[in-house]
């Protein structure tokens, strides 16, 4: 599966990088990469998918069918919500084009140049797609702007005309882990614990009854959780435990 992040006015490829499944953290740790580099644009355009957007009728089981398309914050928008960085809905077929045709352009090219140079493994795949990223990004003269992409996304930021803002970790945090994670809220019980995934955690600074924030950050190369929990605008508790305790977290 290929991920694209698409600058509008430069059309400067942001980001691209294959993933084995399209999930809510892989999309996650894809605008990570684009806002840690870039900055933090002034708007997000995505289309309906269920990573961007809660749609009523398709995405909740009741049968009364209560929630309303927007009433649900996903987790990759809650990030969004956090850096203060807007979304836009692709509803029209043309608006749903402009999204999808330099994704699939970019696709049938290394899907050619994959079969063309025999190249199977995720591993090779990534390497033919920076290529041309590269390539595109650095060489290309795009046919809508007449301009090279990278140099006419450094000249809008030379003539004021770029709308990424500089990039900081929005109060309180101080780490990007608490920015950048996957969010479920707890209340504590009566002995003022909660329970995440059937680990059960003592929260001694948090009063009893109290909501708190749980901030889940998955690492498959070290095959740990690290688990965070917030509490009045502080952190109240952090440790890692073995990614395989959380099976039904669906990353």
């Amino acid at each position: 599966m290929l991920i694209t992040s698409l600058d509008d006015y430069s059309r400067k490829l942001l980001y691209a990088d294959f993933v084995q499944e399209e999930t809510s953290w892989a999309h996650i740790k894809a605008a990570e990469a684009v806002v840690t580099e870039y900055g933090l644009p002034l708007q997000y355009y995505v289309d309906s998918l269920r990573v961007f957007r809660f749609v009523r009728g398709r995405d909740s089981n009741w049968q009364k069918l209560v929630l309303q398309t927007d009433e649900v914050d996903t987790q990759w928008g809650m990030i969004m919500k956090t850096l203060g960085v807007g979304i836009v809905y692709a509803l029209s077929p043309q608006a749903k084009g402009k999204i999808e045709r330099p994704y699939r352009w970019l696709q049938d090219r290394i899907v050619r140049t994959c079969a063309l140079e025999k190249l199977t493994t995720i591993g090779e795949g990534r390497a033919a797609l920076k290529d041309e990223v590269s390539r595109y990004n650095h060489y290309q003269v795009h046919s809508t702007t007449g301009q090279i992409p990278d140099l006419r996304f450094e000249q809008a930021k030379k003539e004021g005309k770029s709308l990424f803002r500089p990039y900081g970790l929005p109060k309180p945090y101080s780490s990007p882990k608490d920015v950048f994670c996957l969010r479920e809220k707890r209340t504590t019980n009566g002995y003022g614990r909660i329970s995440i995934f059937n680990h059960v955690i003592a929260l001694p600074k948090v009063p009893l009854r109290e909501e708190v924030e749980v901030h889940l950050i998955p690492d498959g190369t070290k095959s740990v959780m690290t688990v965070r929990v917030w509490w009045n605008n502080e952190r109240v508790y952090s440790s890692d435990y073995p990614l395989a305790d959380f099976p039904s977290v669906h990353f």
